[in-house]
């Protein structure tokens, strides 16, 4: 098996276990490919020749993942996933292992399966794995990104502190030609409902159902958010599915118009647009590598 690895220089690079993936692959018979991705380079011209391998290994963050994920969607190229970031908030979604020998028996025998993208129409467009946002989460992102190398997932408690009264917004949502007026510190477009700290955004939110979850957090105060906090704690213990504070759509075409304008953020990546922002779902535009014995049941219900 040929495969080809895309790592971000700005965090494979300092993971070791990145070393091990490739010496446990060569063990296992498999042969890899490097190139490396700086913060100018042109990724569609790393993968322009993607459809000569196997499968291709993203190596990075959340932000890296979006990137290649998107750059490949509707290839037909099975995406493996190397978690090198923060957050890496697509490997707890997908339930993916962190061993590096793991990790190579995954690229290799696991099971190609589409997946949902975001799209953005940001930079002439632009993809998103997880979730994007406008508003606070935006503002969270800008603030920790900074810390995160010193304080890792702790950076976002941190941000969060510094900025406890974000700026409420009134919104107009298009939603597949449905309008609502709302108001609120942030909309989310959820693909894949799982953040930071294991936290569940929403119950249902499945990357195969060719829909997005649009959630509004209304509370005034960062304050306010606890008790949708507390409601996502107590998944692990049961199955609490309120999520009180939050406004809760689902939409293939989302357009948010905020007033004043709000800073947006996909994955953990700030952009320096501002809203209005429309966004839609790609169903099932990425061939992600998952495990053999499926994915997570309290992430993708059947």
């Amino acid at each position: 098996m040929h495969m080809l690895g895309i790592v971000n220089v700005r965090s494979g690079l300092g993971d070791p276990g990145l070393y091990d993936l490739a010496r446990e692959l060569t063990e296992r018979g498999a042969s890899l490919t490097l190139r490396f991705l700086g913060e100018h380079d042109d990724l569609q011209h790393l993968l322009e020749d993607a459809d000569g391998y196997d499968r291709v290994i993203a190596v990075g963050g959340d932000g890296t993942i979006s990137a290649v994920l998107y750059a490949l969607r509707y290839r037909d190229i099975p995406v493996a996933l190397y978690p090198a970031g923060t957050a890496n908030l697509f490997a707890r979604n997908l339930g993916l292992p962190s061993d590096p020998a793991e990790l190579a028996a995954l690229a290799i025998q696991g099971v190609p399966t589409p997946l949902d993208l975001g799209e953005l129409d940001v930079n002439g467009g632009t993809g998103f794995f997880i979730m994007a946002g406008a508003g606070f989460d935006a503002a969270l992102m800008d603030r920790a990104r900074a810390l995160k190398p010193l304080l890792g997932e702790g950076a976002y408690i941190l941000a969060a502190a510094q900025n406890l009264q974000p700026q409420v917004a009134t919104f107009v949502l298009d939603l597949d030609g449905r309008h609502v007026t709302t108001q609120g510190i942030a909309v989310l477009l959820v693909n894949l409902a799982r953040i930071q700290f294991d936290l569940e955004v929403t119950h249902g939110s499945d990357a195969r159902d060719g829909l997005l979850e649009v959630v509004v957090l209304r509370p005034a105060k960062v304050t306010g958010l606890l008790p949708a906090v507390w409601a996502a704690l107590l998944d692990r213990i049961g199955n609490h599915s309120d999520r009180p504070g939050l406004e809760i759509h689902t939409a293939r075409a989302i357009e948010v118009v905020a007033s004043p304008p709000l800073p947006l953020q996909y994955d953990g990546e700030v952009v320096p647009d501002t809203t209005p922002l429309r966004a839609r779902v790609l169903p099932r535009a990425a061939l992600v590598v998952t495990p053999e014995g499926g994915l997570p049941a309290d992430v993708f219900p059947d």
